[in-house]
């Protein structure tokens, strides 16, 4: 069973490849996600990580939490579910206000 590990304080020169790669280092790697802001194309300075196994997760925390790259030490933990958004609702126009 896979697990997905939250990866933060990256730096802003990482990306999915180097991610990927920094982590094989301990097991299998399923996916590697650097989460990029939308506006900017820029690193919002977190990732998933996703390893095939617990063990090889666990060997991952081991291995990188407070684990400086590029200066800044990385948090790496399990990920948690995400939590449900208000009704998707990002701000902006609501169907409620007139305008």
């Amino acid at each position: 069973m896979s697990k997905k590990l939250y990866v933060g304080n990256l730096p802003y020169s990482a990306n999915d490849q180097s991610l990927m790669d920094a982590f094989s280092e301990c097991g299998s790697v399923q996916t590697a996600k650097v989460i990029m802001d939308r506006d900017s194309g820029r690193s919002k300075g977190f990732a998933f990580v996703e390893m095939a196994t617990d063990a090889e997760a666990e060997s991952a925390i081991n291995r990188f939490n407070g684990v400086d790259w590029d200066g800044r030490a990385m948090n790496v933990s399990v990920a948690k579910p995400q939590a449900p958004r208000n009704n998707g609702s990002r701000g902006g126009y609501n169907s409620r206000n007139s305008y």
